[in-house]
């Protein structure tokens, strides 16, 4: 996994313009591969970065695309920068209001430099503190319980819906007894129909089969079956 890390740190060396934004997070499947020890990216799930950008930080995101190396904007979809090199890995944006009513709402930001879609299940997210460094690169991420619930309540199926549970199991792997109080604790304030939908999620994971070059969820059932038994007990 040693090649894919340091294509993983050499594009968000170059996404740094952007990162740099106060209120812009690393989100989506790279935060476990960050989160492990040293950055080590063995949970590799797919090959792009998410960047959540707060729809009150959009104009200075856009200005700052105008310094990133090695990356330019997709023809065919302007929230994807692709990679000029094959030293990097594709940049998605995708947009985040904490203002949105409804966790489940999606809107579009039109725009024609940078149009996002604005999901409100990123709501979840937190800034994590400290900020990650590796290698003397600084490194905006959420709370790890916040993403977990994001990913267990997103409604997504086939392919793209395997991902987001793989995501989260490996985001369980990462988590330690604090992160795993505060997925509790996020967890008892949701309505009904969004706890129903994290445990059902979780159940799907812990039943799930292996898929190509992605982490096995057979091998970590026992800790997706005791996160599942850990919610199902609060009242």
């Amino acid at each position: 996994m040693t090649a894919f890390r340091d294509r993983l740190l050499a594009t968000l060396r170059a996404a740094e313009p952007v990162l740099d934004i106060p209120g812009v997070l690393v989100a989506g499947s790279e935060v476990p591969n960050l989160l492990e020890r040293d950055a080590a990216s063995s949970l590799v799930v797919s090959h792009d970065v998410d960047i959540a950008i707060p729809v009150g930080v959009h104009a200075l995101v856009k200005r700052s695309l105008r310094s990133l190396r090695g990356l330019s904007r997709s023809t065919s979809e302007p929230s994807v920068w692709v990679p000029t090199s094959p030293e990097l890995l594709e940049l998605n944006f995708i947009g985040m209001n904490p203002d949105l009513s409804h966790a489940g709402e999606t809107y579009v930001l039109d725009d024609p430099e940078l149009p996002l879609l604005v999901f409100g299940n990123l709501s979840f997210l937190r800034p994590r503190k400290p900020e990650l460094c590796v290698e003397g690169l600084r490194v905006p991420l959420p709370r790890c319980a916040g993403l977990l619930l994001e990913k267990l309540v997103t409604d997504r199926s086939s392919e793209k819906g395997d991902r987001d549970l793989l995501v989260a199991l490996g985001l369980l792997l990462v988590a330690n007894d604090v992160d795993e109080a505060e997925v509790v604790e996020m967890y008892a304030e949701l309505s009904d129909e969004l706890k129903h939908a994290v445990r059902a999620n979780l159940a799907v994971l812990s039943l799930m089969q292996p898929h190509a070059s992605m982490p096995d969820p057979r091998a970590h059932r026992a800790r997706t079956l005791a996160m599942l038994r850990r919610l199902e007990a609060v009242g």
